[in-house]
């Protein structure tokens, strides 16, 4: 039997959208969004559910054109930015760092402007868990 990725490698929120997601066990985050032609808006917080400021990290982003797998991801880039649009049709993959967050910020969030969905893909966990004793990634 293959070694499982959840609880070794990853973590998930499935429906992330405006939801803390904590940084604090994780190196970091991958957010995988879909909507046409959404904006959506990264977030950093010192605690869940705290007073967010938009964190203008964002330089390189992967797009798809499909949401469907049957295109590939291709490499964006923009000058630093707390935002990035969704192309009609497509997806994009948005990785933050845990060391690109503000020193007091332990939390991250993707806010949309309309009806995006958005899945947050927590990776390279510091502390490997079997996945029924992973700590909650959201408040």
């Amino acid at each position: 039997m293959a070694i499982e990725g959840l609880g070794r490698a990853i973590n998930c929120v499935p429906v992330a959208e405006s939801r803390s997601i904590s940084l604090k066990n994780q190196q970091g985050v991958t957010f995988f969004c879909y909507g046409a032609n959404e904006i959506v808006t990264l977030k950093s917080q010192p605690t869940a559910g705290g007073t967010a400021t938009n964190l203008a990290t964002i330089t390189r982003f992967y797009q798809s054109t499909a949401t469907n797998g049957s295109a590939a991801w291709t490499l964006q880039t923009q000058a630093a930015a707390a935002t990035v649009t969704i192309p009609s049709g497509g997806a994009v993959a948005i990785y933050v760092d845990a060391n690109d967050l503000p020193a007091a910020a332990n939390y991250v969030e993707i806010v949309k402007t309309t009806s995006a969905l958005v899945v947050a893909v927590v990776h390279d966990l510091l502390v490997q868990r079997d996945p029924a004793n992973l700590v909650a990634l959201s408040a």
